[in-house]
Order: structure tokens, then C-alpha cells, then sequence
């Protein structure tokens, strides 16, 4: 068999560029592929705050001795014994209406998270179409019809075509995984915000309940200081009669009486607004909703674990949600920096045209496409650099605001605890003056049985031992809210977890990054996405 030169050169010449263009193939995607591994912009660093070793108002309330490992539980309002408490707290967190639209924006955190990760991988389509064209002979050039621009054939013609195409946007700077991380630390930031607002409903439950009991008190104090104060200006109204008494002391019994009618109705609506309060955060209208009065109940004031200052950081919901949108848009920085580099876009479609679908999948019918694109803006007037500038400021703003938000968690149980620690205090001078009331109140009604005092006097007496009595329940009343106060001002039972968040960041499904010391009253909580 007799071979030609010529074919036999062009033969090689074809398997050179061949090997050739192999060899640049392989080259192009090993480029891709490192720089694929590229990822503009600063890295995070936590910004740096100072923190207190010791709480100052602490001192005197429990000697300094802040706990390390001190934690409060998930279920902190159990703490203050009340099973009513106990039910509203838990009606509450299932139907409040603001914990569910805080839910439902975690969620879109993570549907974002979810979809910023899909942009990583190739975007595949697949198309099916078939046609049938009629032209007439009359037609002497093609219309949109044909898709074509040659002379009309008449006739019918019919058109079957299947292709697949898929498109890839190459991560060469870090842009997409920059947008993910910025994401996902988005994501813990609305974590943070859903237990915020958890907590902000717990306690506002917790207080106005208490506030409702203090009500409960001071409505039948009150009623009973309008009887005293009513018998005692039937007294003054008689001895005025008799002469024994001066128009001054009538009015000024007259007062004394409006005065305490007129407080009694205060606290009748602040009991009443209270309770139309504690309705709507159990998702319910006020008009089907009442709680019995309790004027006998004992405000429970436990002791609340103080942690180290340090501890703060990621028991403070707030100081947390700041602290990684501080970091989301970190993360922003690099996206933006991103858009100075051209995109690759690697393209290819592939499939199969004929005039019937028996025949369409055979190997002449084929047709496909396949290409890069690499496109880059030449010209903006400096929109690009504008936008970095905006990054880097946003980053700079929410860096301060987490500074910010450090301080006044610091401020806010430094409050709490001088609030706490003066209350206790005020609490033993009032107990002390009751027991002397009652002393006083006892040796009156003695002085009484012997003729000695008379019966406005002992009245009288009385009312100061009412008064007393109701001075220290109030007091305890505000000492037991200040104690929720300082519950909340701690984190109330959730923490921040960095090993969590870290793990949680290789899974856009994930939301680990907070845990609590009490799982199970948590997984029990309906409407949380953490169930």
C-alpha cells in the first residue's frame, strides 16, 4: 500500500495541534483552578474592645465572687416559682407574633445563604422545541418565520431540536465565596436577633406579670385606706356638727379621701393595661383574655449567676448580631474589590436538529457550542472605586457600632446590679419600718380596748401600717423586675459558641452557632427554627 508524504504531514500537523491544544486546555483549567483558590479582600479579625475583669456594682451584692462557669438557664423565669408565670411565658413564645416574623427573617438569612452557595456550582438547561413551517409559492423571501434570511422554499418544513446547555462562572477572585461568607455571618447575625427578640418577649412577660401582681396589692391597699379615709371623714363631718372639729379638718379629710380615690383608679388601669399587655404577647385579644387577682403574691427574688465580664460578649445577644454584621461586611469588602478583575465564564450547548423526532438522536444531527468568555469593565468613571470606599466605611460604621453596643451591655448590668443591690437594701429599711407599724398598730389597738386612744386614732395609726406595708411590697415588686432585668441584660440563658459557628459555617443549613443550658425547655419552644 502506497502512502502520500502530503497526507501522512497533514496527518501529523493534525495530531501536533492536537496534543497542542490538549496541552493548552489542561493548562487553562489548572490556571482556573488556582486562581480559583484566590479571595480578595482583608480577612476578618474580631475588632478589639476592652473589657472589665470585675463587674464594679457587683460588690456589695455578692462580694465579687463572679463565677466563670455561672450560666443561667434557657428557662430562667421558672426561677421565681409561679406556674401561672410558668404558662403565659410559654403560651407566649409559641404564638407571639413578633417571635415568628423574627423567625421567618432567619430563615430568609438562610434561604440566602443557600442560594449565594449555589452560584459556586455550573447552571445547567435543557431544551426541547418542534415546529412546523408552511410557505407558499408567492413568498419570495423569508420572513421571521423561517429564522432565516435566504429565499423562501415553498412547501411545509418541520423542525425538531434538543439541546442542553450548561454555564460556569469561575470564582477567579474570591467574589462568590467573599458574597457567601458574607451571608452566612448575616445569617448568625438574625440568629442572634431571633434569641434577642425571644428574650425581649420573655422578659417583657415576666415584668408585666409582676407589675400586674404589684396591682393586685396596691388596688386592695388602696381600697382599704378609701374605707379608713371614709370613715374618718364621717368622723370629721360629725364633730364639725358638734362643734368639736373646724371646717379646715373636714376639707382636709375631703382631700385626703379624692387623693386616695384618685390613686386607686391610676392603679386600676395600669392593672388593667397590664393585662392587655400580657394578651397581646400571648398572641390572644385582650377581650377573651383575664387573669385572677392575687393580692397575696410573694415576689420571689432569686439569685441570678453573674459571669466574668469576658462572658458577656457571647451572652449578649445584641453584642453578637453587631459583632458579625461587623463581620459580613468585612466579608463585603472583597466583593466589591472583586469587580476591578474580569469574569470567566466557561459555556458549552450541545444537542440535536432534525425534521423528524424517529431520527433526531443520531450522530449527523448533532450540533454543539463550546467557548469561554472573559469580560472585564474597561471604563466606569470610577463607580468601582466608589463602591470599595463604600465597603470600607460600612465596615468601619459596624465596627463602631459594635464598640458601641460592648459598652452599653456593660453599662446596662452594671445598671442592673446597682439597681438590684440599693433595692435590697431599701427593702430591709422598709421590713424594719413595718415591724414597727405593727408594733405601733398593736400597742394602739391595746391603748383603744382601755379607752385611752379613740377610734380615728387608731385609724389613723392604721393607715400608716397599710402604708408601710404597701411601700414594701412595691419595693419588692421593683426589686423582683430589676432581678428579670438583670436576666436579660446577661444574655438570659443563650450563648454565642465560636466552635459552633465554625462548624456550622461548612454547612449553609446549618444554625449551631448558639447554644443554651437548658436544650430541652428550647427544642419544646414552637415557631424556632433551632426545633
Amino acid at each position: 500500500m502506497k502512502t502520500d508524504p502530503q497526507t501522512v504531514g497533514f496527518v501529523a500537523s493534525d495530531a501536533t495541534r492536537l496534543r497542542w491544544r490538549h496541552l493548552w486546555g489542561g493548562t487553562t483549567l489548572a490556571m482556573a483552578v488556582l486562581l480559583a483558590g484566590c479571595m480578595l479582600g482583608p480577612d476578618y479579625k474580631k475588632p478589639e474592645v476592652q473589657v472589665p475583669e470585675t463587674f464594679k456594682e457587683g460588690v456589695d451584692w455578692q462580694r465579687a465572687e463572679a463565677n466563670p462557669a455561672a450560666a443561667l438557664s434557657s428557662t430562667w423565669w421558672q426561677m421565681y416559682e409561679d406556674s401561672t408565670l410558668n404558662d403565659l411565658v410559654e403560651r407566649s413564645l409559641k404564638a407571639n407574633q413578633s417571635i415568628a416574623a423574627a423567625e421567618a427573617a432567619y430563615r430568609v438569612a438562610l434561604a440566602t445563604v443557600e442560594a449565594n452557595t449555589a452560584s459556586l456550582f455550573p447552571v445547567v438547561t435543557g431544551d426541547i422545541s418542534a415546529s412546523r413551517t408552511g410557505i407558499g409559492k408567492g413568498v419570495t423571501q423569508a420572513s421571521s418565520i423561517t429564522s432565516s434570511s435566504a429565499p423562501a422554499t415553498a412547501g411545509v418544513a418541520n423542525s425538531v431540536t434538543a439541546l442542553v446547555s450548561a454555564s460556569w462562572e469561575i470564582d477567579l477572585w474570591g467574589s462568590i465565596r467573599r458574597q457567601i461568607e458574607s451571608s452566612k455571618e448575616s445569617a448568625q447575625a438574625s440568629d442572634a436577633q431571633l434569641a434577642g427578640e425571644r428574650l425581649s418577649i420573655e422578659a417583657s412577660v415576666v415584668l408585666d406579670y409582676f407589675a400586674l401582681r404589684q396591682g393586685d396589692f396596691d388596688i386592695r391597699s388602696l381600697t382599704r385606706q378609701q374605707e379608713i379615709q371614709s370613715r374618718i371623714l364621717d368622723m370629721t363631718q360629725a364633730s364639725f356638727r358638734e362643734g368639736a372639729a373646724s371646717s379646715d379638718q373636714v376639707l382636709v379629710a375631703q382631700d385626703d379621701l379624692a387623693a386616695v380615690i384618685a390613686q386607686l383608679q391610676i392603679t386600676k388601669i395600669s392593672r388593667e393595661q397590664d393585662e392587655h399587655a400580657l394578651a397581646v404577647l400571648a398572641g390572644v385579644p385582650p377581650a377573651g383574655f383575664a387573669i385572677a387577682p392575687d393580692p397575696e403574691h410573694p415576689f420571689v427574688v432569686p439569685v441570678v449567676p453573674l459571669g466574668l465580664p469576658s462572658e458577656l460578649l457571647e451572652r449578649r445577644y445584641d453584642v453578637v448580631s453587631a459583632e458579625r454584621t461587623a463581620a459580613a461586611a468585612n466579608a463585603r469588602i472583597g466583593v466589591a474589590e472583586a469587580a476591578f478583575f474580569p469574569s470567566l465564564t466557561l459555556s458549552a450547548e450541545g444537542g440535536f436538529q432534525h425534521n423528524t423526532f424517529a431520527h433526531l438522536f443520531s450522530l449527523p444531527n448533532r450540533l454543539w457550542t463550546l467557548g469561554p468568555d472573559l469580560a472585564g469593565t474597561i471604563f466606569d468613571a470610577g463607580a468601582r472605586s466608589a463602591a470599595v470606599k463604600q465597603t470600607r466605611a460600612t465596615y468601619d460604621e459596624d465596627v463602631a457600632l459594635y464598640r458601641n453596643t460592648v459598652l452599653t451591655a456593660f453599662s446596662s448590668v452594671e445598671d442592673s446590679l446597682s439597681s438590684v443591690n440599693h433595692l435590697r437594701v431599701q427593702e430591709a429599711s422598709f421590713a424594719s419600718i413595718l415591724h414597727r407599724n405593727q408594733q405601733l398598730f398593736s400597742s394602739m389597738q391595746a391603748q383603744r380596748n382601755y379607752g385611752a386612744a379613740s377610734e380615728q386614732d387608731l385609724l389613723t395609726q392604721e393607715l400608716t401600717l397599710i402604708e408601710a406595708e404597701q411601700n414594701l411590697r412595691d419595693t419588692q415588686s421593683a426589686l423582683a423586675q430589676s432581678s428579670v432585668t438583670l436576666v436579660k441584660n446577661l444574655g438570659g440563658g443563650w450563648q454565642w459558641n465560636d466552635d459552633k459557628a465554625a462548624s456550622a459555617a461548612g454547612h449553609p443549613f446549618s444554625s449551631t452557632a448558639w447554644s443554651s443550658t437548658d436544650a430541652q425547655a428550647r427544642a419544646q419552644d414552637a415557631g424556632s427554627p433551632h426545633n
